[in-house]
């Protein structure tokens, strides 16, 4: 198989590969960290051996080719640690509910369920919290997530 240039070539001094095995040898770390470590090593053109396609690589250490190139990437523009660490997520999503919907959700949901109705269903409390005003709109799954959180019965 012929093998495509990366625009991120990895190329391990004689000191990050050493470290690189010794990392691994130990076993000591988190398996993601581990993983990305056998990972650079088998991207690393210049050691000597085979070389390596991200899909083989992939396939090996069973990830996604995308998480191959971005351990490739995250090395040649950070360096060494960045590579192996995990970063956490940094978009945080806004709340749907605030404080004061989540309160109105939770009373209404131990109210009393509307006429004909054996108990209040997710869907019936969402489509309730529009016509009330409290929201201008709110899926179930929401409701259902907020009521998670909560000790409130429906029952």
């Amino acid at each position: 198989m012929q093998e495509r240039p990366h625009k991120h070539e990895v190329a391990l001094t004689e000191e990050q590969r050493h470290v690189l095995h010794q990392f691994i040898s130990k076993g000591k770390a988190p398996a993601r960290k581990l993983a990305h470590a056998r990972v650079l090593l088998k991207i690393d053109r210049s050691a000597p051996g085979p070389r390596w396609t991200d899909e083989h690589v992939a396939e090996a250490f069973e990830m996604s080719r995308y998480t191959v190139i971005r351990i490739r990437e995250r090395f040649v523009t950070n360096g060494l640690e960045d590579a192996l660490s995990h970063r956490p997520h940094t978009q945080t999503r806004a709340r749907t509910l605030d404080g004061e919907q989540e309160a109105h959700l939770i009373a209404l949901s131990c109210s009393p369920c509307p006429e004909g109705q054996i108990r209040w269903t997710l869907r019936l409390l969402a489509h309730h919290m529009v016509e009330l005003g409290y929201v201008e709109q709110v899926s179930y799954e929401t409701v259902r997530r907020t009521l998670k959180k909560t000790s409130a019965s429906r029952g």
